[in-house]
């Protein structure tokens, strides 16, 4: 595979005569190169009025490789074949390298360019491309990737501090400007203008610089692994000069550094392709430079992956007009009223600040007034809205079962994946507050949508955890913590009801029943007959404390009670009994009839009825680890009222279990488990709880 590398412009704010003479005062030896041994002119060609001059050198170089790769290799030191080509007419310096050993197992290329600014003659540019391609290296060609890629950083890091080192050493002499080329007859001329014995003296000085340049004026090494390149003088940049050329779409390094932030050396490479990827392939605008670089972030800045990744976004923005959503597009009433979400103020790290108080919204309401399209498209202007990274504050007090409506459900996942492919890396932080019970349940079905990037983002606080230390007043200025949440701030979002019937929609009546399962749950649901006298079990390892144990069922027929028992002993999987209907699976049970509860196994979440058409949610935080087993067994709602049942003695069950981790949870997730909190039901009126009788 072929890496390529390509740098950022790095302007000197310096004449190109200067920084010309900055780097050859590197040569002959340079004590801030010590890899560069030394070096053999091959081919060497000065044209009569001095203006080309171009010199080709085999050069000996030290790599900073393993001992053991450097005995088995065999060789202490790598050769380089390098062309200096100068025009000091057109004052361009064109530096051509390739490796000479291994030439058969390693491809290094590498052009350097220094060329006068466009917009300023007084000021020097330097860009640098490479490529590496390892063909192969004696078995070792990951190693030898990594020693490349970890020398090709320290050397453009060390490239800058060389050039500022010497053009500081010049101004320090006294040379300021050199003067420039010249035909002979020029020259003359101009020789013959002097008239002060001061300018003379300058002019001395600068002479013997000169000199010094023309004898060597071409000895560079290769910056992939010497560091022959240069970087940007540290002088304050101007705003106006963010991109050295727009017709070319050249990037500024200290551009880079100023309104982008800290990248590497090759993430600062990988923008500069993509960027340049995409002016080829998408005419006209190209998004800005904050923007491909979110999509890089994304990907792990792989550059084809973000460049699929962004094709596909901007698809997506034309076919659906979305450059123009925020002056086309007005929330309407219903959403203006009823949703519960709006920005406030902004965080400590001066990002846009969103409160979205989700408890307190009736997704279903909203669901049945606006639809989900609309929906879907209310979120997406929020989000235009908040294009650069913001902080989110979702507070999840008065979450219920309610929110976990099916139909509701699948539009998040839809918003999630729309948002996730297309605004990537906007989120700064997500401050997750007041979670009730019931919310492992709702991490369980999005979390898997969610990027895992976006996911470490994420701190979610039970309780009151987000009080004090360690909570919102880590992130947010007190005085501007919303005052529902402790805070000494207004905060005027919405706090929402229940949208009156009176606003439901036909057209939005009928296209998600409630009844309908999700599709996207579909493949992770199971099901299970349950007969009387025989339970259906499943066994959940809780490896540590403080993880959380989820489940989903629907009844489908028949009742049920369901138990959560944790077993006093390991049980392993393979410690379990299959029952069977006409030769066909249809339950599994782990506790057999010797055990008691007490002795060998404790309740934690004790027994309940559900009965048919249930559906039920909930989860249970983990005080120990050890074996854990959800248990349904078939309950014969007829012995309470004692009618006679012409039922058979059979139950169905659809499940989903999961566990989550506690290093999912950055916040306390032991508030979560409160002991007032009733059973997570759909249906309250159903969890009446009836005693647990020794198995038999």
């Amino acid at each position: 595979m072929v890496h390529k590398y390509q740098s950022p412009v790095r302007v000197y704010k310096h004449p190109f005569e200067i920084v010309m003479a900055a780097y050859e005062k590197r040569f002959p030896t340079c004590k801030m190169i010590p890899v560069f041994l030394g070096s053999d002119i091959i081919n060497e060609y000065k044209s009569e009025d001095g203006a080309i001059h171009d010199v080709e050198r085999r050069c000996r170089l030290n790599v900073d490789a393993p001992y053991l790769l450097k005995k088995i290799v065999g060789v202490d030191h790598v050769i380089f074949i390098q062309k200096n080509c100068l025009d000091r007419r057109n004052r361009t310096l064109k530096i051509y390298a390739r490796n000479e050993s291994f030439s058969s197992r390693i491809v290094i290329n590498e052009v350097c360019t220094y060329t006068v600014h466009e917009e300023n003659s007084d000021w020097t540019c330097f860009e640098q491309e490479a490529s590496l391609d390892i063909k192969s290296f004696f078995g070792f060609e990951n190693t030898v990737e990594k020693i490349a890629m970890k020398q090709y950083t320290h050397n453009i890091k060390k490239g800058k501090e060389v050039i500022e080192y010497y053009i500081n050493e010049l101004i320090k002499e006294g040379v300021t400007e050199l003067p420039r080329w010249a035909s002979p007859l020029q020259s003359g001329q101009a020789q013959s203008d002097q008239q002060s014995s001061q300018d003379s003296g300058v002019r001395s000085r600068s002479n013997s610089v000169v000199s010094n340049t023309s004898q060597h004026s071409h000895s560079s090494q290769s910056s992939l692994i010497l560091g022959a390149t240069a970087a940007s003088i540290t002088t304050p940049v101007e705003e106006t000069v963010h991109v050295i050329a727009e017709s070319s779409g050249k990037l500024d390094a200290d551009y880079i550094e100023r309104f982008l932030g800290h990248l590497t050396p090759v993430q600062e490479s990988q923008l500069v392709q993509l960027r340049q990827i995409i002016q080829k392939t998408h005419k006209g605008k190209i998004p800005k430079d904050a923007h491909i670089l979110r999509f890089l972030r994304a990907r792990d800045f792989n550059v084809e992956k973000a460049r699929e990744m962004l094709a596909h976004s901007l698809a997506w923005r034309k076919l659906h007009n979305i450059d123009h959503l925020l002056h086309t597009y007005k929330p309407p009433d219903v959403l203006e009223k009823y949703y519960t979400g709006g920005w406030h103020y902004c965080d400590k790290d001066d990002r846009p600040l969103y409160v979205l108080r989700l408890g307190l919204m009736d997704v279903k309401g909203l669901m049945k007034s606006v639809g989900e399209e609309n929906l879907l498209k209310h979120v997406l202007w929020v989000n235009e809205e908040g294009l650069d990274a913001c902080t989110c504050i979702v507070d999840l007090e008065g979450l219920s079962m309610r929110h976990l409506w099916r139909p509701g459900i699948r539009a998040l996942l839809r918003i999630i994946e729309t948002v996730e492919a297309n605004y990537p890396e906007t989120m700064g932080r997500l401050l997750i507050v007041r979670a009730p019970r019931v919310f492992p349940v709702l991490w369980t079905l999005i979390s898997p949508f969610i990027d895992e990037n976006t996911s470490k983002k994420f701190m979610i606080y039970g309780g009151n955890d987000y009080q004090g230390p360690g909570g919102l007043v880590d992130f947010i200025d007190k005085k501007y913590i919303p005052d529902f949440l402790g805070g000494e701030c207004y905060c005027d979002v919405p706090e929402g009801a229940l949208v009156p019937k009176s606003l439901y929609k036909e057209e939005y009546m009928d296209r998600s029943p409630d009844e309908q399962p999700l599709n996207v749950a579909n493949s992770l649901y199971q099901t299970s007959h349950i007969i009387k006298d025989y339970p259906h079990e499943v066994l959940i390892q809780v490896p540590q404390r403080g993880c959380v144990v989820t489940w989903d069922f629907d009844i489908l027929k028949g009742d049920v009670s369901f138990t959560v028992l944790r077993t006093k002993h390991p049980i392993s999987k393979d410690e379990h009994h299959i029952h069977h209907i006409s030769g066909i699976p249809v339950s599994a049970q782990y506790i057999d009839k010797n055990m008691q509860v007490g002795r060998d196994m404790s309740i934690v979440e004790p027994p309940h009825i559900c009965r048919d058409g249930d559906s039920v949610q909930g989860s249970h935080v983990a005080s120990e680890s050890g074996s854990y087993i959800l248990q349904w067994k078939y309950f014969d709602s007829t012995k309470a009222s004692f009618e006679f049942s012409l039922t058979t003695h059979k139950s169905k069950v659809m499940y989903h279990t999961e566990l989550l981790q506690s290093a999912t949870f950055r916040g306390s997730m032991a508030s979560l488990q409160s002991s007032a909190s009733g059973f997570s039901s759909l249906s309250i009126g159903t969890n009446q709880s009836i005693p647990m009788a020794r198995k038999h």
